[in-house]
């Protein structure tokens, strides 16, 4: 690229706004069932009646508030912090984990966020889990069968920093024990693809105009 004249550069964060609101948009989701309501809607196509059909039929799509429910935030880096921040605004109560913490991020989260020195802490008592950290040999699996196991029955686990942080097949078993409420990702997998529980983007977090 410099032998053509093309410029390079690193742009940290450049992105982390636009992923934030679609986390918080995946918190909403997985919570109050909006996707499904949505599609049963569409079947209803053509139905005369369908005010009073689908106000007979809403029950079914009911789900718990976000306000009150405690969030963990597993990495607090550019979006992390965000993410957590802008829970806070929301009514969560929001807990952290980054080992790596920077002064720079520290200043930047709100001082109503509980900074946790163990992950499991996060994994015992949060009722939804975001992680946000970069994918390596440390970070691989970060969200295990053993880490599911240490989670809160009805957790809702959101994944929109990278697919092999999370074990597909270990998502796909706490769904079905019932351990695992919703998996909203931003990396859909042949796995997850058209799997119930799963709500799966095509790698939107950072597609904005």
């Amino acid at each position: 690229c410099a032998e053509e004249g093309i410029v390079v550069f690193n742009t940290p964060g450049a992105n982390a706004n636009a992923v934030k609101e679609l986390v918080i948009c995946a918190l909403l989701l997985a919570s109050r069932k909006v996707v499904q309501g949505a599609n049963w809607v569409k079947g209803l196509a053509g139905t005369p009646d369908i005010g009073p059909a689908a106000e007979k039929g809403k029950a079914t799509y009911a789900g718990p508030e976000i306000a009150g429910k405690r969030l963990g935030v597993i990495g607090l880096g550019a979006i992390g912090v965000k993410v957590a921040n802008a829970a806070v605004g929301l009514d969560m109560e929001v807990w952290g984990y980054d080992p790596y913490l920077s002064v720079d991020g520290a200043l930047k989260l709100d001082r109503s966020v509980k900074h946790v020195t163990e992950l499991d802490e996060i994994f015992a008592n949060c009722d939804y889990i975001t992680i946000h950290v970069p994918l390596n040999a440390d970070t691989k699996n970060t969200i295990s069968a053993e880490a599911i196991e240490k989670m809160k029955d009805g957790v809702v686990i959101l994944n929109f920093a990278r697919d092999l942080l999370v074990n597909d097949d270990a998502i796909l078993s706490g769904i079905a024990s019932g351990k695992i409420a919703r998996y909203v990702t931003d990396f859909p997998t042949a796995k997850l693809a058209g799997q119930p529980k799963v709500v799966a983007f095509p790698h939107l977090g950072a597609s904005t105009e």
